[in-house]
């Protein structure tokens, strides 16, 4: 596997492989539906017949259903789990 640099703070690099272009790029729409995201760029599966689709995501750019998600999500820290266990 050839080695990657990772991306600035806040993005995410998001890779989709799938058996058809139309399915990768379904994916790929709900994700732009989420997140501000870099054009698509798909390349075909050598021998497979399917498709894999790359792009960045701005995960500090998240429209409203994600936002409320991740601040949700967020973890506390040690406050946060002891009121779970009490």
């Amino acid at each position: 596997m050839e080695s990657q640099k990772a991306p600035s703070a806040g993005y995410a690099e998001v890779h989709v492989v799938a058996a058809s272009p139309e399915v990768a790029r379904q994916v790929a729409e709900v994700l732009r539906r989420s997140f501000a995201s870099t054009e698509q760029r798909s390349y075909p599966v050598s021998g497979e017949g399917g498709t894999r689709l790359e792009l960045t995501v701005d995960t500090t750019r998240a429209a409203e259903p994600a936002r409320s998600w991740l601040e949700s999500s967020r973890w506390n820290g040690h406050a946060d789990r002891e009121s779970r266990q009490g």
